[in-house]
Formats: structure tokens, C-alpha cells, sequence
């Protein structure tokens, strides 16, 4: 009986995606018995993999163990598709309770008051002062994070070893190896053609502004139109640039290599020193058992050190319009707390964003802690920046890896920002 509704639930929730999104990619549904006494809430997210799911239903059926009265149905996409349903079921009045959101679509769902007002949340408190800067909004908070993620250069150490090459720890050594292994006729860096090389440009263009303390005046700046992105960005594109002209990125290769799953795949064959994407990979490439030992470093991409780019990430928002307003602020209000955060952090590969939270114990990442706790860091998508970064330097890296000029793509990254300041809020 059980299997029976979960199917049907399965077919309609399924068909439902495939009219609102045209996706034909599968979906996971963690869905529950209801009765009449019970009330059913419904969380989206792009949380797809098993090991994610799995964390995700262990809290989901706890939180229903301690709230028998309510049932909650968890439903994901991957992706970039997953982004293009939510809007449309937003579109249509379809949007669920409990949903996951990034910086740039907040953005937009913000402006059209279809988020709910989270700071009376009970656990707000718990987080730590930097990620309440990133979550304030003129007193109100609109999205609530689950981890800190982090974006490193994973590392072929026995490769590396093998070559009597070592773990970069700067720019200057990072071209040394990088140049090494071409002259051996390896291409030395693995990227996806979307989070590897953007993060990469706003880690060394945004770096002396977090390091001065600045930030907020130069993102208010840029987000007036002051200033320009590109005056900021340009010395991180030049090095993107760079890394494509001298041949460290295959371009062709790049664009169509789908990030924590192709180049992942390719990673773990053995032949290549290096990786550019999310720590919160490193289990699922331990998982793949890999020949040989990797770990996870800080991006070598100054002259004097390296430096870490991290995101306030997974972050759950409420429908401005559901009609299960108070089950879904106990729900996210259970997901947040402290326990269920160390253990979805864990999962993650990622840090907690809590005051007393600790970092994943994954080994592989533990060469980026330190960094971390040392401040040299800068947000990927920073809540200060009214702007939507990560799609724009998305786009940026992929004209790059086109072969258009680094100064035209930095012209047209500045377009589009004047364009997106200039669009008019939808109602």
C-alpha cells in the first residue's frame, strides 16, 4: 500500500514537472502517507543525489516523528532545471511551502514579494555574525542557509608525487606545475563550464576588497552603477584568460563538461593533477574509488598565498503565498537547528554556518580549514551585490572559453550589469 501511493504521488508530482518545466531529467520524491488529521507541506530543492536525499529523509522523517500532525513531501531537479521549474510554478501559483533558492533568483523572487519574512525564525540567532550580514535585509530575512560551501582545487597528490611535483601554494607555483605537465603533454586543469573558472574570477578580482574591508562600498557602488564590474573582475578574467590562451584548460573540452559529474568522471581516471570545482564533491569522488589520493586545496591564485571563494549555500526560503505558513516555519525552523545542520554539513562536505557548528570531517578537505578560519575568503554570491553574479560571470567564462577577446567579454559584462540595474521589477 504504501509503495502504491508513493507511485501515484511519484506520476503526478513527475508529470507536473514535466508540463511546468519541459525538464525530461528524473526526479527524487521523498513523500509520506497522509491522513485527514494531517497537514502536507511540499519542499523543492535541487539537492538530487542519493547521498542527499538520504540526509535530507532522515531529517524530514525525524521532524514528522516529532510532528505527527504534519507530513512533508520533499521533491528535487538538478541543476540549472531545477531553477526553470521553480519559476514557472511560481508563474503559475504552483510554487511549493518550502523551496531552495540562490543568490541571483532571490534576487528576483524578492522583487516580486514571493518570499516569506524569515527573521522571526527561532534559530536565527544561532548563526554567526558573517552570515547574518549575509542574510539581513533592512531587518528582514528572506532565505536561511544550511551550509557554507567552498570551492578548492582538488589535487592528484601520488600524481603530483610521482612527477616530483608539489601541492601549489601560490600562483607562481601553481604556473610552474601547470606548465610542467604540459610540457609532458598533459593538460593540467580539469573545469566545468560552470562553477570552475567563474568562482576563480571573483575569488581574485573581489579578494582586496574582502581583505580591506570594503566590500560593502564597493558592491554598493557597483550596484548603483558607480563603478563597473569589470574593474574588479578584470584581473580575475585576465587570469581565467590567461589559463585558456597557455593551453591549462582544454576550452573546447570545458564547455561541455557538467559540473560535479562529468569532470568528476574524468578526475578520477588518474591522468590529470588537478580539478577546479566544489569541495562538497569530495565524498562522492572518495565514493568513486579513485587509484590514488586526492585532497582539497585553497585556489593558489595569488602571487603571495591562496585564498578561498565560499557561498552561503542551500538556503531554504518560504512561499510568500502558501496557505501552510506555520508548518512551514516549524519545518525550517526544525531543519536549521544545530544538530541537523552538522549532520547536512557533513553530508556536504561543507561548513556549518552556525556559531557553534564545526567544519565536515571529511579528510580530503581538511587542507581548507585553516584558510577559512584565517578570513581569506571571499563570498561568491554576496547579498550586498544587487546585481545576479553568478549567472553573469556563468555566462562571461563560457564566451571566453568561445574564443571571444578578453576585452570584449569584459565590455559585455559590463552591458549586461547596466542592463540588469536598468530592468524594471515584475509585480
Amino acid at each position: 500500500m504504501f509503495r502504491k501511493i508513493v507511485f501515484f504521488q511519484l506520476i503526478i508530482i513527475l508529470t507536473s514537472i514535466f508540463l511546468l518545466s519541459g525538464c525530461t531529467e528524473k526526479s527524487k520524491v521523498v513523500s509520506y502517507q497522509n491522513n485527514p488529521d494531517t497537514t502536507t507541506i511540499t519542499f523543492f530543492g535541487n539537492k538530487y543525489e542519493t547521498e542527499n536525499v538520504r540526509v535530507i529523509e532522515e531529517i524530514i522523517s525525524n521532524f514528522m516523528k516529532e510532528n505527527p500532525e504534519i507530513r512533508v513531501s520533499y521533491e528535487s531537479l538538478k541543476g540549472n532545471e531545477y531553477y526553470e521549474a521553480l519559476e514557472k510554478r511560481i508563474q503559475t501559483g504552483k510554487a511549493d511551502d518550502v523551496f531552495m533558492v540562490n543568490h541571483d533568483i532571490l534576487l528576483e523572487l524578492k522583487s516580486r514579494g514571493k518570499v516569506t519574512d524569515l527573521s522571526g525564525l527561532s534559530t536565527i540567532p544561532n548563526y554567526t555574525d558573517s552570515m547574518l550580514s549575509q542574510m539581513n535585509d533592512n531587518g528582514s530575512i528572506y532565505w536561511v542557509p544550511t551550509t557554507v560551501s567552498v570551492f578548492g582545487l582538488y589535487c592528484n597528490t601520488d600524481l603530483l608525487k610521482k612527477h616530483k611535483q608539489k601541492v601549489p601554494e601560490n600562483l607562481g607555483e601553481w604556473r610552474t606545475v601547470c606548465d610542467y605537465f604540459l610540457e609532458q603533454g598533459t593538460t593540467p586543469i580539469i573545469a566545468n563550464n560552470d562553477i570552475s573558472l567563474k568562482t576563480l574570477a571573483i575569488g581574485k578580482g573581489f579578494y582586496s576588497a574582502y581583505q580591506n574591508k570594503n566590500q560593502q562600498e564597493i558592491f554598493e557602488s557597483l550596484s548603483s552603477g558607480d563603478k563597473v564590474l569589470s574593474d574588479y573582475l578584470g584581473s580575475g578574467f585576465s587570469l581565467v584568460n590567461e589559463f585558456i590562451d597557455k593551453g591549462y584548460i582544454d576550452a573546447a573540452k570545458t564547455l561541455n563538461t557538467k559540473k560535479t559529474s562529468d569532470d568528476l568522471t574524468e578526475f578520477v581516471k588518474g591522468n590529470t593533477p588537478f580539478m577546479l570545482t566544489g569541495a562538497w564533491a569530495a565524498g562522492r569522488v572518495a565514493e568513486m574509488s579513485p587509484d590514488f589520493e586526492f585532497q582539497v586545496v585553497p585556489y593558489p591564485a595569488l602571487d603571495d598565498g591562496s585564498l578561498e571563494v565560499i557561498n552561503a549555500d542551500t538556503r531554504l526560503s518560504i512561499n510568500s503565498e502558501t496557505a501552510n505558513l506555520d508548518e512551514a516555519i516549524k519545518f525550517v525552523e526544525y531543519f536549521t537547528r544545530d544538530e541537523n545542520i552538522q549532520k547536512f554539513a557533513d553530508q556536504q562536505s561543507s561548513f556549518s554556518p552556525l556559531k557553534n557548528g564545526s567544519p565536515s570531517a571529511v579528510k580530503e578537505i581538511q587542507p581548507l580549514v585553516s584558510c577559512y578560519q584565517s578570513s581569506r575568503t571571499v563570498i561568491g554570491t554576496d547579498s550586498m551585490l544587487d546585481l545576479p553574479i553568478w549567472d553573469l560571470t556563468a555566462d562571461a567564462t563560457k564566451k571566453l572559453l568561445s574564443g571571444e577577446s578578453f576585452e570584449s567579454t569584459m565590455q559585455w559584462i559590463d552591458e549586461q550589469a547596466g542592463s540588469e540595474r536598468g530592468a524594471p521589477n515584475e509585480t
